[in-house]
């Protein structure tokens, strides 16, 4: 089973690397671009054959270690 976690800086949270992308694409003639946020994808492999106790698990994950929830949103994608 495979889980995709996707983790963004929580709205209202400055985003300097949004920032320099969104001036850098500035930079290069596309002009059409109002605003850029950053984040990142983690994809992890699996031995759980439950959804939903692979959901749980990497719900824990998120929470513990790979977002930083203060800041930080996640949501969760199992296949």
């Amino acid at each position: 089973m495979k889980a995709r976690v996707h983790v963004m800086l929580k709205s209202g949270v400055l985003d300097p690397q949004g920032e320099a992308i969104h001036h850098a694409l500035d930079s290069l003639g596309f002009t059409g671009v109002t605003g850029v946020r950053q984040g990142k994808v983690i994809e992890l492999e699996l031995d759980a054959t439950d959804a939903d106790k692979a959901g749980e698990s990497v719900r824990e994950m998120c929470e513990k270690l790979l977002a930083n929830t203060v800041i930080e949103s996640y949501e969760i994608e199992i296949e």
